[in-house]
């Protein structure tokens, strides 16, 4: 999680190198959520429970919007202009010193990062392998990444999740263990890094090629569909084998990560429906993970299958897998380097004793985790528009807001004040869903199949291509609109992309200009 807000406020904004080395040593404070569904929300009194089971109703008519609709992360929510900076705004109700922090956490955030050894110490350590120099490369302006077009070398803002199937007992016992949810590759790890340091080959590179896939509406109009290829090629340490299972990720947007870590536990439980009890078709379930600081098993809420428990523990795998940078719950200094890679671990790296030895300290991780956390949904646009209302009400005639749930009330305890006790509009339940076998990778990880992926937030989408104008959508990128999203559902949303389907066009308008005002 981030850091609490009582040791925030206390953390000197210039210190001498031992001072800071000791508050490194005492800093990782943080705040473990309880994860007994019977518990429930054990945060609220009687009278708040009573206010948020009121609030939490869905619509009851179409002909105006929702109370506070238009404030997609409560009061901590950002302004929409310009739209091209709709995800570069802090949470609104900051204090000055914390918008101190928010905006040294972006200087780590944006930094571009060198190898070692370098005349900027605190800049080096990069790699030996890598993805991109800065997380702002992977995230350009904080929003979604795209893939390479075919032919296209530069892939910044993708990457290629790699594993292989357990085939010892004690790979097995760390599966089921929560130790590790997925085997990475002996060669090339968890994941594939197509760039490196001069003198080191990149592991490999990523070709794509698409297949057109055409489908009719039901009023005559063709959308074609992109299907996509991945292949990787010029491996730079031997042949990966028969067995290596790959999963291509674009960069996902930025906002509103805190505010998702502060949703109660037992809320996302109360969603799950893992034996499809009810009967809707859908039987969405929790990705239990382990918090690699605390030991517990809590629910996945971050990335593509939910695999990560928390802002902090998303952002040090990043920094790891995608820059090569030692954090404090992952020390290594080479990154996703494995044993069969000597030469990689022959490289120096960018480790200062004086300052706990690693790449990233604490208190510059607790900086960067404190911005990741504190960047602001964009506000609503037309919430009151006629054709955003009727989109709305298609939206749940087809039956989306099975899984894209709308809104929470965030924890009374939550680590940050400004995240607490808010009412937010994410439009996910953060679960995960088969969603057929075309949007399939076929690469089981925890307790996600290779079918089953965690259903993407909405809020901010509307405005994701004016953020990253290459920004596409679905786990790799296939879809270049919001109208492709819906139709390469499959699996449990079946139903609802098929509803989407037999819509005239009006309706379908209306249903796009709506995820457009999100």
């Amino acid at each position: 999680m981030a850091p609490s807000l009582c040791l925030i406020k206390r953390i000197p904004r210039l210190m001498s190198g031992a001072a800071f080395l000791s508050l490194v040593a005492f800093s990782n404070l943080s705040v473990v959520a309880p994860v007994s569904a019977s518990s429930g929300r054990d945060d609220l009194s009687d009278a708040d429970l009573a206010k948020v089971e009121a609030i939490l109703k869905g619509p009851t008519s179409f002909d105006k919007s929702e109370p506070f609709e238009a404030l997609s992360a409560g009061k901590a929510t950002g302004s929409a202009e310009p739209a091209a900076k709709a995800y570069s705004q802090a949470n609104k109700p900051l204090s000055r010193e914390d918008r101190q922090w928010f905006q040294l956490g972006f200087s780590i955030f944006k930094k571009l990062w060198v190898s070692s050894p370098a005349s900027t110490k605190a800049s080096d350590g990069l790699g030996p392998l890598f993805n991109a120099r800065s997380c702002l490369r992977c995230h350009p302006a904080n929003g979604r990444g795209h893939p390479p077009e075919p032919g296209e070398i530069d892939a910044r803002t993708f990457l290629i999740r790699l594993s292989v199937p357990a085939s010892t007992e004690e790979e097995k016992a760390s599966l089921a263990s929560k130790v590790a949810n997925a085997i990475p590759h002996p060669v090339y790890g968890g994941q594939l890094q197509d760039r490196a340091l001069p003198g080191l080959p990149p592991e490999a590179r990523v070709d794509v090629r698409y297949e057109t896939v055409p489908v009719e509406l039901a009023d005559g109009e063709v959308v074609e569909l992109r299907k996509p290829t991945f292949q990787l090629r010029d491996f730079g340490y031997g042949d990966p084998g028969d067995e290596m299972m790959m999963s291509p990720r674009v960069a996902t947007a930025m906002i509103g990560l805190g505010l998702i870590d502060a949703i109660h536990p037992s809320d996302l439980q109360a969603n799950a429906d893992p034996d499809d009890n009810d009967g809707d078709g859908i039987s969405g379930k929790i990705n239990w993970v382990k918090d690699k600081r605390s030991g517990e098993i809590m629910p996945g809420r971050f990335g593509w299958k939910a695999t990560e428990p928390n802002v902090y523990q998303q952002s040090s795998h990043a920094s790891v897998g995608d820059l090569g940078l030692s954090v404090p719950i992952l020390p290594s200094h080479f990154g996703d380097c494995t044993d069969a890679q000597e030469i990689c671990k022959r490289f120096p790296h960018g480790g200062q004793e004086n300052l706990g030895g690693l790449e990233i300290p604490q208190v510059p991780m607790d900086m960067m985790v404190f911005y990741t956390a504190n960047i602001a949904v964009p506000e609503r646009r037309d919430v009151d528009d006629p054709q955003v209302l009727m989109g709305k009400e298609v939206f749940h005639e087809a039956g989306c807001a099975s899984c894209h749930k709308p809104k929470y009330v965030t924890r009374r305890d939550a680590a940050l004040k400004q995240h607490q006790f808010q009412l937010i509009w994410p439009y996910s339940d953060f679960l995960l869903h088969d969603m057929g076998p075309d949007l399939a990778d076929n690469r089981p990880i925890g307790d996600a199949s290779g079918s089953e992926w965690r259903t993407a937030p909405l809020w901010g989408i509307g405005l994701a291509q004016n953020v990253a104008p290459d920004a596409t959508f679905l786990h790799d990128g296939r879809a270049r609109t919001l109208l492709e999203a819906v139709l390469w559902h499959g699996g449990e949303a079946q139903s609802a992309r098929d509803h989407v389907v037999g819509l005239q066009k009006t309706q379908r308008d209306a249903l796009l200009a709506f995820l457009n005002s999100l």
